[in-house]
This record gives structure tokens, sequence and C-alpha cells, in this order.
């Protein structure tokens, strides 16, 4: 079992700056104190946030490609990954789509307890979302992969590129997904959890 991870250690792992470090310190206060009227994450994972939401949404920033991007954050939830990469990444855009109204009103008062001014909020099913084409598609424990594909296929561009973080099953779902879909893959070990992997996927098309 590995040390809970400090806000120092987060850091030292990420090269963050000290701005960035006090954005997320706020963030981690405020999920802590909505989590107790509203269940955003799992009670468990609170045990060891740093490492459990933060770290395993950070480590998506280095993937992302450099420039002005546009990324759509699927599903997401108490705004895992997307919030933590629109504070690590304030060049890029970060879409936020969360149907459930009371979690994407915490993402809101995140944002600004953060002062971001990076990401919009798109409070719609994903299949009721309608926004220009994106560069990446990011989702956090929401689907399969080939569900996940089927929506990420709506939004992103051609060029685009998928990033999701997957457990010990990631195997057997590339072998699923690749029924229906043709793709080029990089599996990256995942820094947040023991034999979990970051899926950077590209070149989607439908076989």
């Amino acid at each position: 079992m590995p040390d809970i991870l400090s806000p120092a250690d987060f850091q030292q792992q990420t090269g963050c700056s000290a701005r960035q470090l006090e954005q997320l310190s706020a963030y981690v206060d405020l999920l802590q104190r909505w989590q107790k009227r509203i269940n955003l994450v799992s009670n468990a994972t609170l045990a060891d946030p740093w490492r459990r939401h933060i770290l395993d949404s950070a480590q998506m920033a280095p993937l992302l490609p450099q420039g002005v991007l546009r990324v759509a954050d699927i599903g997401s939830g108490a705004g895992f990954p997307g919030l933590v990469l629109a504070v690590l990444r304030p060049d890029i855009e970060v879409n936020s789509i969360e149907s459930d109204g009371r979690k994407s009103s915490f993402q809101r008062e995140a944002a600004r307890v953060m002062g971001l001014q990076n990401i919009l909020f798109h409070v719609k099913r994903i299949e009721a979302v309608s926004i220009p084409p994106v560069d990446v598609v990011t989702a956090r424990a929401l689907a399969s992969l080939s569900e996940l594909l089927a929506m990420a296929m709506r939004l992103l561009k051609p060029e685009g590129l998928c990033l999701f973080p997957k457990g010990q099953q990631v195997a057997s779902e590339l072998t699923e997904a690749r029924k229906i879909w043709s793709m080029s893959e990089e599996r990256i070990p995942s820094l947040s959890e023991a034999g979990a992997t970051i899926l950077k996927l590209s070149d989607l098309k439908p076989v």
C-alpha cells in the first residue's frame, strides 16, 4: 500500500507551480466539504485524494499536444480530469460535459474558487451536446472503451486523440473495441495506480 500522497509530494512529482498547487489545494478542500452533502466521488478515495483524483488527472497533462487546444471531458463528474487539466494547462479550453446538475454546480464553484477562465460547462447528456470539434477527448471511469469511442467520435476532430485511464482489463477492452473501431494506440503506465494504464488513442475510424 503506497503512502498517502501529500500536496508537496504532488508538486515534486509534477513540477506544478506554487499558484497551481494553491488552486488544486482549494479544489481538494472544496471537494471534501461538498462530499458531506453530495456524493461526488467514492468516500474511500478521499483518504488519499491527491493520488486518487489530482495525480490521476494531472498525469494526462503532459500527454496533451502543445499549442492552443480544445478539450472535451465527457461525463466529467466532480471535474476529473477536466478541472485539473484546466489548472495545469491554462493555454487550453476545457469543455466539461456533465448532465448531473449538482455535480456541474460543484464544478462551477470549484472553477470560481480556483479563478479559472478557460473552462466551459455543458449540463447535458453527451449525445445532446453540440460544440465545435475538439482536439482531445478525455473521460475517467465512465464506460467501456467501445462506448467511450462512440461518444468521442461525435465530438472529435478527424486528427484528434483520446486520453482514457483504464484499469487492469485494458487488454480485453481493446480487443472488444477493435471489433468496431480502427485506431492507433499507446499505453502509458499509470502514475497513480499500479497496473492501470492511460490509453492514448488516435486515427479513430469505424471498422
